[in-house]
C-alpha cells in the first residue's frame, strides 16, 4: 500500500525523532569526541566512518516500506559522514550504506545503493571546498548542513529516475516519496549538526570554567608554599582554593597531621591534630585519588558523626621520587552533589601544589648549599688571614705599641663577628663593621699604600643583605687589584637606592686588573652572586665592570625590604 505524502512525511518525522534521540544519546558519550572538530587524523576518520555508517544503516532499518521500496532517512549519514570526513569517509560510509540497502532488493535497491555513494561524496566534496577555503567553522552550520543534504535527497531523486525500471513506477515512486524524504532528511542532518554544536558549547564551556578557575587559582596561590609547607601558608592556599571553586569545605595535610581547614565543618576539623579518616591516610599510604560520594562509596566523618559533609575528594600531594608528602581534600555537604568540573580541578590543583612545595624546597636547598659553600671558604681563608694579621702586627708592635693595640681589637672584632653572624642575613651596618675591621689590618699591612673610603648613608645601614656577601668582594679587590700595584691602592666601598627601589652596595678599586675566568669570576664572588640570585631571583646579583689598568667596579643589587628585621 503506497500511503498518502503528509502521513508519509509524519511517519518519517516520527522515524527521524527515534533516530536523533539515540544520536542525542550517543553524542553524552566519548564515541563522539572525534565529530567534536573537523576529522583530520586517520584514526578519528575511522571513528567518523563508523559511526555515520551505523546512522546510515539505522535510516535504512528505521524507513517506511512503499510497495517493495523503502522511504528512508538513509542520506543523513552518508551526507554527514562526508561533511565530518572528508570525500574518503564519505564514499566509504557510501559504500557500506549501498552494500545494506542493495541486500534489501526491490525496485529501487540499485538506484539507491548509487545514490547512496553520491551523497556520500557530496558531503566530502562541500567538506574539501570549505576546509580548503579556510572556513572551517560555517561548515558545521545546520543550514549549510541541511541545505547539502536537500540538494543530496534531489539527485537522488533524479538517480532513481535514471535508473530504477520501470520507469512508470520510478516516476510514481518519486511522486510519492521525494518531498517526505526530502523534508524527513533535511530537517534530520540540520537537528544532528544543532545537537553536536549543543555537546561542543556545553564541553567547551565546562573547559572554559576549569580553565579560568584553574588560572585563578594558580594566579592567586603562585609561590604561597614555595617559602614553606608550613600550617600558615596552607591555610593561605586552603582559603583561596575554597574561595574559588565553591565547594563544601578544603582541607590540606601533611603525612601525619592536619595543616589546613576552610569550610563546613571547621568547628571539629582543627589543624594541627592527627589524621583520622580512613580515606585520606589509604590515598596516602597508596598514592591513589580517593573519591566517596556518600551514595556508591560511603562517607563518614571520622571525627563527628552529626558533620554535614557528605563527600570527599582526596588527591595526594607528591614530592620528589613520586613520595607523598600529604594531601588536599576536597568536600561537598550532604545537601550538594560534587561537581565534575571541580574533581578534576582537584586534581590540577594538587599538581600545582605539588610543584610549588618541591620548587620551595629546591630552592630552599640551594640556598642552603650556598651559604654552606660562603661558610666554608671563610673556614678556609680566615688561617691564612690570620697568619697575615698577626706578621703585622708583630711588626707594627715594636714602633707603635698603641696601634698594634688598636690593630688586636680590629682583629677581635673580625673574628667576633665572623663566629656571632647569622646564618642567612645581616644588615648592612654588620657587614660594613666587619669588613671595616679586616680593612683596618690591611691598611696597616700595606703601610701607606692603600686608601680606604667608605661612604655608606646611616638610613640604608638597617637594610638587609645575604651574612658575608660584602667580604669577599672587598678581599678581591686588595688580593687581586691594589696589592698588585706598585702605586698607592684605593678601595671605595658606596651604597645608595637605586630608582626601582634596590639597594646599590659597590666595591671599586683603582687596579683596573679584573680578568674573566673560564670558571668564573673567583669562588667568593661567584658564590655570593648565586646566594643572591638564587634568594631574589636573576634581576639582582654580582656584575663586574672593569676599565683595564684604570679601575675595576663590583656592584651587588639587593631589595631594599627584601627580607624582615
Amino acid at each position: 500500500m503506497i500511503a498518502e505524502p503528509f502521513a508519509l512525511v509524519l511517519s518519517l518525522l516520527q522515524q527521524m525523532c527515534v533516530y536523533l534521540v539515540i544520536a542525542y544519546l550517543l553524542s553524552r558519550t566519548p564515541l563522539f569526541l572525534p565529530l567534536m572538530h573537523v576529522t583530520v587524523r586517520w584514526p578519528h576518520r575511522l571513528a567518523c566512518y563508523l559511526i555515520f555508517s551505523m546512522f546510515c544503516i539505522m535510516g535504512t532499518y528505521f524507513g517506511l516500506q512503499i510497495d517493495d521500496s523503502i522511504a528512508n532517512t538513509r542520506a543523513i549519514g552518508a551526507v554527514l559522514g562526508g561533511i565530518f570526513g572528508g570525500p574518503s569517509v564519505g564514499v566509504s560510509v557510501g559504500l557500506t550504506g549501498r552494500l545494506h540497502r542493495y541486500s534489501l532488493g526491490g525496485m529501487s535497491a540499485t538506484a539507491c545503493a548509487i545514490s547512496t555513494v553520491s551523497e556520500g561524496l557530496i558531503g566530502g566534496l562541500v567538506h574539501r571546498h570549505m576546509v580548503r577555503q579556510g572556513k572551517i567553522e560555517p561548515l558545521y552550520a545546520p543550514m549549510r548542513v541541511g541545505a547539502v543534504t536537500l540538494f543530496a535527497e534531489v539527485i537522488q531523486m533524479l538517480i532513481i529516475l535514471v535508473v530504477a525500471r520501470p520507469f512508470d513506477a520510478a516516476v510514481h515512486l518519486v511522486e510519492v516519496v521525494s518531498a517526505p524524504m526530502i523534508i524527513a532528511n533535511t530537517l534530520g542532518a540540520g537537528l544532528f549538526m544543532r545537537i553536536l554544536l549543543d555537546r561542543r558549547a556545553l564541553i567547551e564551556k565546562q573547559l572554559s570554567a576549569f580553565s579560568a578557575k584553574a588560572l585563578k587559582i594558580a594566579a592567586r596561590a603562585d609561590g604561597l608554599l614555595r617559602s614553606g609547607f608550613n600550617q600558615e601558608n596552607s591555610m593561605r592556599v586552603a582559603r583561596i582554593i575554597y574561595e574559588e571553586t565553591g565547594v563544601g569545605a578544603v582541607a590540606i595535610t601533611n603525612r601525619e597531621k592536619l595543616k589546613a581547614f576552610i569550610g563546613i565543618g571547621d568547628d571539629h576539623h582543627l589543624p594541627g591534630t592527627p589524621i583520622t579518616s580512613t580515606q585520606t591516610q589509604q590515598a596516602i599510604a597508596n598514592n591513589q585519588v580517593l573519591y566517596a560520594d556518600g551514595n556508591e562509596v560511603a562517607y563518614q566523618c571520622s571525627i563527628d558523626p552529626h558533620c554535614r559533609l557528605g563527600a570527599s575528594l582526596v588527591i595526594p600531594l607528591v614530592g620528589e621520587d613520586n613520595s607523598v608528602i600529604g594531601a588536599i581534600k576536597l568536600y561537598e555537604p550532604k545537601t550538594k552533589i560534587f561537581s565534575t568540573i571541580n574533581r578534576m580541578l582537584g586534581e590540577g590543583i594538587s599538581k600545582l601544589l605539588s610543584g610549588q612545595i618541591l620548587a620551595g624546597r629546591y630552592e630552599q636547598q640551594k640556598m642552603l648549599l650556598a651559604q654552606s659553600e660562603i661558610k666554608l671558604l671563610h673556614a678556609q681563608v680566615n688561617p691564612h688571614f690570620l697568619f697575615n694579621a698577626l706578621n703585622t702586627i708583630s711588626a707594627v708592635i715594636r714602633k707603635d705599641p698603641e696601634r698594634a693595640r688598636e690593630l688586636v681589637q680590629n682583629l677581635s672584632t673580625f673574628f667576633r663577628k665572623n663566629l656571632k653572624r647569622p646564618s642567612e642575613n645581616a644588615c648592612l651596618g654588620d657587614e660594613i663593621e666587619h669588613v671595616n675591621a679586616c680593612l683596618q689590618i690591611e691598611l696597616a699591612r700595606f703601610a701607606g699604600r692603600l686608601a680606604v673610603e667608605i661612604d655608606v648613608p646611616k638610613d640604608l645601614r638597617h637594610v638587609r643583605l645575604p651574612a658575608f656577601s660584602l667580604q669577599p668582594v672587598v678581599e678581591n679587590a686588595i688580593k687581586h687589584g691594589t696589592s698588585q700595584l706598585l702605586d698607592s691602592g684605593q678601595v671605595r666601598i658606596t651604597a645608595r637606592r637605586d630608582g626601582g627601589g634596590d639597594l646599590l652596595l659597590s666595591v671599586e678599586d683603582n687596579a683596573g686588573l679584573y680578568e674573566t675566568k673560564p670558571g668564573g669570576d673567583g669562588l667568593g664572588m661567584t658564590l655570593v652572586d648565586r646566594l643572591i640570585r638564587n634568594r631574589h631571583g636573576d634581576r639582582y646579583g654580582v656584575v663586574v665592570a672593569c676599565e683595564q689598568d684604570v679601575s675595576t667596579r663590583v656592584p651587588l643589587r639587593v631589595p631594599l625590604e627584601a627580607v624582615p628585621a
